[in-house]
């Protein structure tokens, strides 16, 4: 597709870059940056286990603790996804039309429905907070360190939502090193403050959180100083700052694909930690807890691939150049399953020592060892399936991404979850994922083949 020069003369230096540069690098170099943020959020997320797992006396029941708090973060960053993800795609596509004032009208709408979901969703999480974590499988020995753990992360809830979700339009404007740089901040801080809160300071599980809550606000403060300092591609601004209807359902309808994942996800890890319980006691909690932090390093990298990409895909699917679009899907599918192959197999053939920096305890390091042992030979299917979902996401096929992801978790994983388990014990608990991940493979990759067969001869979609 031939772009006319008065067309390149409205661009921004990023903008030509998504349009004209070459492909492979070019999902290198917007992803690089992405998969090193998300590297050293799931690094923090790893050390922070580690550290709780350390305090001395409560260490295997703190880890469990930390373990159940997930489900109430997942959620959080479902919402933080919601208005993250659905304003970034929106933002890409507006970008490549041309249409500058559209792309920043999303993002005014974006930073207001952040400020009152975190409101609304903190308050609400705060007061069911107990029975919530009840429900969610905590038992006598870890409901304290899941609730003190939780509610301190729920102070800063506004935090995560900044830090988090308004770091995505950042992303689509095609400024991945400043996206990056954000989670960077945070994660590093987090990694160094860990220690210090929970030892030097002596505050145990609540150090966990306020280090969190700490390393989550100055990162905030680094988003917002985007929008308002230097020459950035968009800005915020106050003439704009009114909730439209068409800008929250355009961002709604394209975030609502991330927000079921998170959401399913929620739910697929409060049952899993249900059979846990009952199949392994909360041992088996703390080690699945440990095994997620382990695997996330390879997993997260993928989402950042993803990430990376989604700009380019955006742009160009809003540019019409097809071609590109298909490439850009491409190198990253190739990029994202490579990353979980060399994943797999670091883990195989170290799941023993890596298990071991998490504890000590001869029943949490077997359930963990076997646990991980299962897992993870499907990191490479998984790898497809998440890149295939994020690609509809950017194209704004928000229904096929929310149709991928409820296949996986919800119509396989969950009832694998109630039927495995009454055969094969606690590894049946273990294998529903990688079963899942297999039968969902199937149809995630005939529904991408039908997509690049239908994106070779015809013009955008309408956004769905």
């Amino acid at each position: 597709m031939e772009i006319s020069q008065e067309r390149l003369e409205k661009m921004t230096p990023k903008e030509k870059q998504m349009a004209t540069a070459n492909i492979p690098k070019l999902v290198l170099s917007f992803s690089i940056p992405t998969i090193i943020g998300m590297l050293v959020q799931a690094l923090y997320v790893a050390v922070d286990r580690y550290f709780v797992a350390q305090i001395y006396g409560v260490g295997e029941d703190a880890l469990s603790g930390v373990a159940l708090a997930s489900p109430v973060s997942l959620i959080v960053a479902a919402f933080a996804l919601l208005v993250g993800v659905g304003s970034a795609a929106n933002i890409s596509i507006k970008l490549g039309r041309g249409d500058r004032d559209g792309a920043e009208k999303v993002l005014a709408n974006a930073f207001l429905l952040n400020m009152i979901l975190s409101v609304v969703l903190g308050v609400l999480a705060l007061f069911f907070l107990e029975p919530v974590l009840i429900a969610f499988g905590a038992s006598e020995a870890t409901l304290p360190f899941a609730y003190t753990y939780t509610s301190i992360k729920l102070y800063g809830i506004v935090f995560t939502f900044i830090s988090f979700s308004m770091n995505h339009p950042i992303r689509a404007a095609g400024n991945a090193k400043r996206f990056a740089s954000a989670q960077l901040l945070g994660g590093i801080l987090n990694i160094f403050l860990n220690p210090l809160f929970i030892f030097t300071f002596d505050m145990g599980i609540a150090g966990a959180g306020w280090s969190t809550v700490l390393a989550q606000g100055i990162s905030a403060a680094w988003v917002m100083m985007y929008y308002f300092r230097g020459n950035p591609a968009i800005r915020l601004r106050r003439k704009f700052m009114r909730l439209e209807k068409v800008h929250v359902l355009a961002i709604a309808s394209i975030g609502v694909a991330p927000f079921l994942m998170q959401i399913l996800g929620s739910a697929v890890t409060i049952i899993a930690n249900h059979f846990l319980r009952i199949f392994g006691g909360d041992h088996a909690i703390g080690a699945f807890g440990a095994v997620g932090a382990v695997m996330a390093l390879f997993i997260m990298p993928v989402f950042g691939i993803a990430q990376g990409s989604g700009p380019i895909t955006g742009f160009n699917y809003g540019m019409g150049n097809m071609e590109r679009v298909r490439k850009t899907y491409f190198y990253s599918a190739m990029y994202a399953v490579g990353i979980c192959v060399i994943g797999l197999i670091f883990l195989v053939t170290l799941t023993e020592p890596i298990m071991g920096m998490f504890t000590s305890d001869p029943d949490v390091l077997a359930l963990g060892v076997n646990g991980m042992r299962i897992v993870v030979w499907t990191m490479p299917v998984a790898a497809f399936q998440m890149n295939a979902s994020t690609f509809f996401m950017a194209l704004g096929r928000a229904k096929m991404s929310v149709l991928l992801s409820v296949l996986r978790q919800g119509l396989f994983l969950v009832p694998l979850y109630f039927i495995l388990p009454q055969f094969l014990d606690i590894n049946g608990v273990w294998l529903a994922a990688p079963v899942a991940d297999l039968t969902a493979f199937t149809v995630t990759l005939l529904v991408i083949l039908r997509e690049l067969r239908r994106l070779r001869t015809q013009v955008p979609v309408a956004q769905s």
